[in-house]
């Protein structure tokens, strides 16, 4: 992620991906890390509920519901400011979307700890991501070399 478009949408969008896919534990730690870590209230208290996972087959077909998951949100606002931050995340961690809320609204503000802390976050994820995809790889079968005799 680089920090030269911080104030549009898309950069937005982009570590709150980041923030809703990291691991909780490095999420926590890297909130840990700041060397500020600013106050804040809650304008939506962690919450679980239900989100329904839509579907394509083949990638370009008709969407279909393909069942729900659960999923958590969170809303809080800077103490002092105007500055709200949201965090949605996969499954019931409160925890997790109440640090992705508050790394959300610290993130508009331009922190540098907390865009170096994203970044860290991101290249976390994308090792895992990179070590999960060479394991499965290593167990591909490759039918069209098999023989018959």
């Amino acid at each position: 992620m680089s920090r030269q478009d911080d104030d549009s949408p898309k950069a937005r969008q982009a570590w709150i991906r980041v923030l809703a896919k990291a691991a909780p534990a490095e999420l926590a730690a890297e909130w840990a890390a700041l060397p500020s870590r600013p106050a804040y209230s809650f304008l939506r208290r962690p919450e679980t509920g239900l989100a329904m996972i839509r579907g394509r087959i083949g990638g370009d077909g008709s969407a279909f519901n393909l069942g729900e998951a659960s999923a958590t949100r969170a809303a809080i606002r800077l103490d002092g400011t105007e500055t709200m931050g949201f965090g949605f995340v996969l499954g019931r961690d409160a925890r997790h979307a109440e640090l992705a809320a508050a790394f959300d609204a610290l993130l508009q503000t331009g922190a540098a700890a907390a865009h170096a802390a994203v970044a860290r976050l991101d290249n976390a994820r994308r090792a895992r991501e990179a070590a999960e995809s060479r394991r499965i790889a290593a167990s591909k079968v490759d039918f069209f070399a098999m023989t018959r005799e």
